[in-house]
């Protein structure tokens, strides 16, 4: 256990080929997962410095904070990043439904042997 990134406490994310990390975005209030997203390093910044979760938008080739169109922002309660410094688990308090259809998590569906069944 050598590796400074996974054993030290200094921040250094090891973004993937595209300046990515995957970032799962958690309730503060009760531990549901809400969504999944990816961050680099200006969304990071972004994030920790504004206190709204900000992601880049791969489709649209931009950062984008969740809520700037729909006013259903994602506050920043913390950040935990993994050992190898390469995802991040978003604590967060939601101002309102986190999906864009509308729904209070993007994990609104379980698949079964029949198909997807709603929660």
């Amino acid at each position: 256990m050598g590796d400074m990134r996974e054993t030290g406490l200094v921040l250094d994310p090891k973004f993937d080929a595209n300046g990515l990390l995957t970032a799962v975005v958690v309730d503060a209030a009760d531990g549901a997962v809400l969504m999944v997203g990816h961050m680099n390093r200006e969304a990071l910044d972004a994030t920790r410095n504004s206190g709204k979760v900000t992601f880049f938008s791969r489709s649209r080739q931009r950062l984008w904070v969740k809520g700037e169109s729909s006013g259903h922002f994602l506050n920043l309660i913390e950040l935990r990043i993994d050992c190898d410094q390469d995802a991040v688990i978003v604590f967060a308090q939601p101002d309102g439904p986190t999906c864009h259809t509308g729904e209070r998590s993007c994990f609104y569906r379980r698949l079964t042997d029949e198909g997807l069944e709603r929660l």
